[in-house]
């Protein structure tokens, strides 16, 4: 595979084929690509809901009127969307769970090991709560899963649009996220243009490599 290639080629999709699904198969890669995403001292801070149905996608569609409704047709014609959520809290509780399912998967050589993963962990957690922003850092590394899979649509051949422009508030009242203590923070419809779609057929632009990248 040709990573420049993918990076030069995959872009942010205006419309979608609605009769064309992605295969369980492609599905199941995408998604692995956001469980799999890295993030500060594997926090792992998020939750991804997942619409596949016309009835799911009709959900999220709630939140995409008035001002938002241009994405709608993005989210109703693709083939899977996916709600990339933060959380808001990073309690104990959860923590301790991250501790358990790294013990199970055989990341400690010891109960030192395991002991000083937590403490490490609960550490940077406490000092984002300190300064009040755990709720900005899970936001942040929510991002970061973002890329991973728009990246990952790109190398399956799979388009892709991330969208900022919807009703949070209208969102987060639909799946009662406030009392799971997440955020809706991203988008991104996964599925294939169709032939009307005017941004499959621009050039990409970008600034030149010597304006973005300097040396140390």
């Amino acid at each position: 595979m040709d990573l420049i290639k993918v990076l030069q080629t995959r872009y942010t999709t205006k419309v979608y084929d609605p009769s064309r699904k992605l295969s369980d198969e492609t599905v199941g890669q995408l998604l692995a690509s956001l469980r799999y995403s890295p993030s500060s001292v594997n926090s792992q801070p998020w939750h991804f809901i997942v619409a596949d149905t016309d009835e799911g996608k009709e959900r999220l569609a709630k939140a995409l009127t008035g001002p938002f409704s241009y994405n709608a047709p993005k989210v109703r014609d693709a083939s899977h969307v996916v709600v990339l959520c933060a959380r808001d809290t990073l309690e104990p509780a959860y923590l301790d769970t991250l501790l358990a399912q790294e013990e199970a998967d055989g990341r400690f050589a010891n109960e030192q090991a395991r002991d000083a993963q937590g403490k490490t962990r609960s550490g940077y957690v406490g000092l984002h709560e300190q300064a009040g922003d755990v709720a900005q850092w899970a936001e942040k590394q929510t991002y970061i899963a973002q890329g991973f899979l728009l990246l990952a649509a790109g190398l399956l051949g799979v388009d892709a649009t991330p969208m900022e422009g919807f009703d949070a508030a209208a969102l987060s009242a639909e799946f009662n996220l406030k009392a799971e203590r997440l955020t809706p923070v991203v988008l991104v419809s996964l599925g294939y243009h169709a032939d009307s779609d005017f941004n499959a057929k621009l050039p990409k632009s970008r600034l030149k490599a010597d304006v973005v990248f300097s040396q140390a």
